[in-house]
């Protein structure tokens, strides 16, 4: 009887079908029962030459066609260094993926750590890199320095790091 009485009000019909909707469209996941994390767009053997957006228009997402970008060592850390000093240090990457790699941009969280990348394509198996200089001027103590890459890889975005102390009195 009561429940037959909160149906009769419009408002908890449509939170009812509401919770519903959304139940049913929850169940939309892979029901092949592939358990792939992977999933590749067909493409008609044809991907292009310059660059390969992971994200397609219908928003399905292609992570298997991509660049992708494989740093020998995605952290330096650069020991003690005085303050004042400029800290180089280059980030070699081999492009591990199917398609060129193509950086758009890179950059620091400030202004004192800059990085440099290639502007042409890097091609599916060559190698590249990222030159970063830290200037350590008013700077003291722990310093890390992520570098934040954006290319057309999956995901879009990659950080490697310079570590170190900056000694603002050392001989």
């Amino acid at each position: 009887m009561a429940l037959m009485r909160f149906f009769e009000s419009p408002v908890p019909v449509c939170l009812f079908l509401f919770i519903l909707m959304a139940g049913l469209s929850a169940c939309n996941g892979d029901t092949s029962g592939s358990g792939k994390s992977v999933k590749e767009i067909q493409t008609g053997g044809k991907i292009s030459s310059i660059i390969r957006n992971p994200v397609s228009a219908d928003g399905s997402i292609d992570t298997v066609n991509v660049a992708r970008m494989t740093f020998e060592n995605p952290s330096f850390d650069y020991g003690d260094v005085k303050a004042g000093e400029i800290v180089t240090h280059v980030f070699r990457f081999v492009n591990n993926g199917k398609a060129p790699l193509v950086i758009n941009n890179a950059h620091s969280t400030c202004g004192c750590t800059v990085p440099t990348w290639p502007k042409d394509p890097v091609a599916p198996g060559a190698s590249g890199e990222i030159n970063v200089e830290f200037n350590t001027s008013n700077k003291s103590g722990f310093q890390e320095k992520p570098i934040i890459i954006s290319a057309n890889t999956f995901p879009a975005t990659t950080k490697v790091y310079l570590r170190g102390y900056v000694n603002e009195t050392k001989n």
